[in-house]
């Protein structure tokens, strides 16, 4: 089994209060949960109103598998429009059974 984990830190420069930033965050979560079936959350940054960061979590059964799962949520955000990714990193746990 292989768990892949992504922390990605983002910027907007849309948002003009915290109402209006976690109404954007939390339509891009739903959307990720949706689209690709990870686990997503908003983990960092509560109280900015331009910055945010969200964590991701896959399973699956093969690394590459959960590699281009993690890539693809990363393409995703990159091309939703108002938000900026300023840093990320992805960490593939193998668990021996």
């Amino acid at each position: 089994m292989v768990i892949g984990i992504m922390k990605v830190r983002l910027f907007s420069s849309d948002p003009q209060s915290l109402k209006d930033k976690r109404r954007l965050v939390r339509s891009l979560v739903e959307r990720i949960k949706n689209r690709f079936n990870v686990s997503v959350a908003e983990t960092g940054a509560h109280d900015s109103w331009n910055h945010c960061e969200i964590g991701i979590a896959c399973v699956s059964n093969e690394s590459a598998h959960a590699d281009s799962m993690l890539a693809a949520v990363a393409n995703y955000i990159e091309s939703d429009g108002w938000l900026e990714i300023t840093d990320y990193s992805t960490e593939l746990i193998h668990i021996e059974q």
